[in-house]
């Protein structure tokens, strides 16, 4: 990537932070804990961490350990009690296991991602291997985009305005820069920026948006409009002491009376 190569060894080490699956498995049948652990053998990148008899050690182990996959035997007493007695902070993916299918309907309501018939078969396992492997790699993606919007974040703190801002769309994070904005407008619980080719929205107030704008550029003058005064053409006298904004591309924007003051000042600075 061509931006901020100051983060990109960093963003590099944070790829390659997938851990591998560490699980847990609950189970009061020794036969079957065997079973498991020889298949999870041949499954590459997974550890068993702990293997519990009964709900309380599975509660416990999901506390201590705080694994990627909770295999647990539903028909084991207590076993839904387990997932009761989990925070949601800590709740691994769950795959249930049982001895026949009259509990799949009441698994897959407790949000399971997937249901396992004993006795375990291994192509069966690897499937639901897969499925959790493919969960864990969504996780991942998210934390890897939060990093990168956090060491941007980071990036930006430096000597003098960033300028380019960092907006996620679409699944992808797009640098608009600073010139191509227009104006910013509150839209909600979201900021739309305006610019010539199109608009973006972004999850986060006026204010904090204003934050991470050049101060010089671009002028507060509605509370819920900011624009750039280098893209304003005229400013229209209109009722009541207020100004209409008028853009270059034609775009009229109302400034508010507690604003004027302020973008007249920023206007005869230009």
């Amino acid at each position: 990537m061509g931006w901020f190569p100051q983060i990109e060894s960093r963003l590099r080490d944070i790829r390659m932070m997938i851990p591998e699956i560490r699980a847990v498995v609950a189970d009061d049948e020794p036969t079957a804990r065997n079973r498991l652990r020889v298949l999870l053998s041949d499954e590459t990148g997974v550890e068993i961490v702990a293997e519990c008899v009964d709900a309380l050690q599975a509660i416990a182990a999901v506390r201590t350990y705080k694994p990627d996959l909770l295999l647990l035997d539903i028909d084991m007493r207590d076993g839904f009690r387990a997932l009761q007695d989990i925070s949601r902070a800590d709740m691994p993916i769950v795959i249930f296991t049982s001895s026949s299918d009259r509990h799949a309907t009441q698994a897959f309501e407790a949000r399971a991602l997937d249901f396992l018939l004993k006795p375990f078969d291994q192509h069966r396992l690897h499937t639901a291997i897969e499925r959790t492997r493919a969960e864990l790699l969504k996780a991942h993606d998210r934390h890897l985009t939060h990093r990168i919007l956090d060491l941007l974040a980071e990036a930006r703190t430096g000597p003098g305005p960033n300028r380019r801002l960092a907006v996620k769309t679409a699944g992808r994070l797009v640098l608009v820069d600073m010139d191509e904005i227009d104006w910013v407008e509150a839209a909600g619980n979201y900021v739309e920026l305006k610019t010539h080719s199109g608009s973006y929205l972004l999850r986060e107030g006026i204010g904090r948006v204003s934050e991470r704008l050049d101060p010089v550029q671009f002028i507060r003058i509605h509370r819920s409009i900011i624009v750039n005064v280098r893209k304003i053409k005229e400013l229209q006298p209109c009722n009541r002491g207020e100004y209409m904004v008028v853009l270059r591309d034609g775009k009229q924007l109302s400034c508010s009376r507690s604003y004027r003051a302020k973008l007249q000042e920023r206007i005869a600075a230009q």
